[in-house]
């Protein structure tokens, strides 16, 4: 309120210049209006809201009603910070229909003061809506203000056609403008049933997705990391009751396949004990978690009334930095989860409408390794509850419109068109097994065993190797991802990725082994690295493809001040018909690569070398995908990780073809010196220090050279 004075002064003075300069350009005052709007944020917060401010003495309501509206709390303990005033003058156009708005040249007739309507210069044919009419024609030079043309008729000028539907009508302005208004009520459609249709299922399944992508917009938006904002690295999906997912956008597959386990676990743990406005994270592995950086937020969508939750929403960030044992909380050499950062079980975010900050906090400080940039977090987690609030705002406009009985339903039937899609990919399939060997000593075995006759899957993991002293161990919820995506892109159709895709198979996981570990496991590589090698292990027992780079190159840096993470792309496998593409995300992995400009603004290092790894990808039929050459110099001293795969065995070609190379991983010295690193190191940067990643490329497939028949 102190502030109220200064902001009119301020106003007052920009809208003096404004005008000032309107009157220079002729326009006269009468036509002069203006437009206030005032950028405001919470103290501490990077996201500012515009809000309207003609009234300033009504300026903190909005405000408040505006965040609200947006993410779903108040922060009533933080200070406003007005970040900009902004005035728009605005002269020399008019409204249509003005007041103000100077007649055309010479006077309307008296016949004309009236609406009429005029004579047509013939009659077309025309088909509207299912139904045959005789629309009259008309030019639109012909005609003059007050003329009024009912619809169906057709308006032809120079360059433009318009077609007047029927139950429209156009006017003619005082000045020449075409007013095009509905006159008749549209009749009222048939109700939409809750039986399956062909038709609605498309709507629907588009309808869930593109609410999942209206919530990843608002999330890159409103994040302030460069990991979320620039990179991409985040996901969001609609689930039901029950917390089985029902769509989602085009994001992070290894986020998206497990999120319903978050949401189930954090159904088990509240049963009945949400309230509207609630809103949880969790990046708990052992509850349906991938690894720590992976934070999801979840929250209920109630009925009207607020006592019945009818769906849940989430989004998935991977952030920046939660704390543990090196910068960007991806240590390449963690043996236990406490040594990867901070853990977030059900943490309640919003309880009541308020963001519980000082809570948040507490947690993100607490622990011997803790969060290094807490209030980023606290930036790309009130971007997640934005996120989450768009998708809540969706799902109810959808049930405003279509029903809850309808909308419940076609979740439904979204679920069962989806097991049908996998059931004819499996009708297509042979049954196989494979045994994927890692770098490190570990192996992934599995067998898919098919019964023609139930059109289903079992999907047997048995004789994975156990759980590793590395952190290479991947939770269920990560395996469970990566077989959900196999077979989702084994379907033809464009399907959302949904719980219903795994209804026909069963998937056998033995307890304590690599792909499932038992507490306190180290798992950051797990859900990066194990889930690459679970999805070609599961391409190589099918025989579909040679396998992909099979790693993420998951690369960190940072300090107390900076802390950063990317994965870089690679070589894709070769398959029957198809070449791997080159320098790609692939599979588990959708994020991207920062933009350089980006990157060297936000941080102290020169991207010198990006390229395509000539030749890297296998030999074949079909070549797979080569890999990139990535290298970094550091500008101030810092401590760089990297966490990696394929640096030992080469990716798999299959029918004959050949691996793909395998990755490199160096640092060149500023004094010249070349070190070698494994797949998996930290190393310590100083100034003038470069990192160099070669990243493995594709497998082949078919003999290289033999057309094949």
């Amino acid at each position: 309120a102190a502030l109220l004075p200064t902001l009119e002064r301020v106003f007052a003075k920009l809208e003096q210049a404004g005008r000032t300069e309107m009157a220079a350009q002729d326009i006269p005052a009468a036509h002069i209006r203006s437009a206030r709007t005032v950028r405001l944020r919470y103290a501490n917060s990077d996201s500012a809201l515009s809000i309207t401010a003609d009234e300033l003495s009504t300026l903190q309501a909005r405000f408040e009603s505006a965040h609200r509206q947006r993410y779903g709390f108040l922060m009533p303990d933080k200070a406003l910070i007005v970040q900009a005033a902004l005035l728009e003058v605005i002269g020399g156009g008019f409204d249509i229909g003005h007041a103000d708005a100077p007649e055309p040249a010479g006077p309307v007739p008296e016949s004309k003061a009236a609406s009429s309507t005029p004579q047509p210069i013939t009659t077309v044919p025309v088909h509207i809506a299912g139904r045959d009419h005789d629309a009259p024609l008309y030019r639109r030079d012909q005609l003059r203000p007050g003329d009024r043309i009912p619809g169906p008729a057709i308006l032809s000028e120079t360059g433009a056609t318009t077609l007047i539907e029927p139950g429209w009508q156009a006017d003619i302005t005082a000045r020449h403008d075409l007013v095009l208004t509905r006159h008749e009520p549209l009749a009222r459609r048939v109700a939409v049933g809750t039986a399956a249709d062909p038709i609605l299922l498309e709507v629907f399944n588009n309808r869930f997705m593109a609410i999942a992508e209206q919530m990843g917009v608002t999330l890159a938006n409103t994040a302030h990391s460069v990991n979320i904002k620039e990179r991409l690295d985040f996901s969001c999906a609609l689930f039901d009751q029950n917390g089985q997912l029902i769509a989602n956008a085009p994001h992070i597959p290894v986020h998206l396949g497990s999120m319903g386990e978050a949401v189930q676990a954090l159904i088990q743990a509240q049963g009945d004990r949400f309230l509207p406005g609630d809103v949880y994270a969790s990046n708990a592995p052992y509850s349906g978690g991938t690894h720590l950086p992976d934070i999801t937020v979840i929250t209920p969508v109630f009925d009207a009334e607020g006592e019945q939750v009818l769906f849940y929403v989430a989004s998935r960030g991977h952030h920046a930095d939660i704390g543990g044992i090196s910068p960007g909380s991806m240590p390449p050499d963690s043996v236990s989860i406490d040594q990867e950062g901070v853990l977030l079980d059900n943490f309640p975010l919003v309880t009541g409408g308020r963001f519980c900050e000082r809570e948040l906090l507490e947690q993100l400080n607490r622990g011997p390794w803790p969060a290094r940039n807490p209030q980023q977090n606290l930036a790309d987690l009130q971007a997640q509850i934005a996120a989450n609030g768009k998708g809540v705002q969706e799902l109810q406009h959808m049930v405003a419109q279509f029903g809850l009985p309808v909308v419940h339903a076609y979740m439904g039937h979204v679920q069962d068109n989806a097991a049908e899609q996998v059931r004819r990919a499996l009708d297509r399939l042979q049954e196989g097994k494979f045994t994927y060997e890692m770098d490190n000593g570990a192996a992934i075995r599995v067998a898919i065993t098919l019964d023609r006759e139930r059109r289903s899957a079992r999907i047997d993991f048995t004789g994975t190797s156990p759980q590793q002293a590395s952190n290479f161990n991947a939770p269920r919820a990560v395996g469970l991802a990566a077989v959900l995506y196999v077979f989702r892109t084994l379907v033809d159709d464009d399907i959302p990725l949904n719980a219903g895709c795994l209804r026909p198979l069963d998937i056998v996981i033995p307890a304590g082994c690599l792909l499932d570990p038992r507490p306190p496991a180290a798992v950051v590589a797990g859900n990066v690295e194990t889930s690459q090698c679970v999805v070609d292990a599961l391409y190589g027992a099918l025989g579909v493809m040679a396998a992909a780079q099979g790693t993420m190159n998951n690369f960190t840096f940072g300090n107390d001040r900076h802390q950063y993470y990317e994965t870089i792309c690679g070589g894709a496998g070769a398959g029957p018909g198809f070449d791997g593409a080159s320098a790609v995300q692939t599979h588990m992995t959708n994020s991207r690569l920062t933009d350089p400009e980006v990157l060297e603004w936000r941080f102290p290092v020169r991207l010198e070398e990006f390229c395509i790894r000539a030749g890297s990808g296998g030999a074949g039929r079909w070549r797979g995908g080569d890999g990139v050459i990535r290298q970094l110099r550091f500008l101030e001293p810092m401590s760089a990780a990297i966490l990696s795969g394929h640096r030992r065995i080469p990716p798999y070609g299959l029918a004959g073809g050949e691996p793909g190379q395998v990755g490199r991983n160096a640092v060149e010295r500023a004094d010249g010196r070349t070190e070698e690193l494994p797949g998996t190191a930290v190393v310590a940067m100083q100034a003038g220090d470069a990192v160099v990643i070669e990243t493995p490329g594709g497998g082949g497939w078919g003999i290289p050279g033999n057309p094949g028949p």
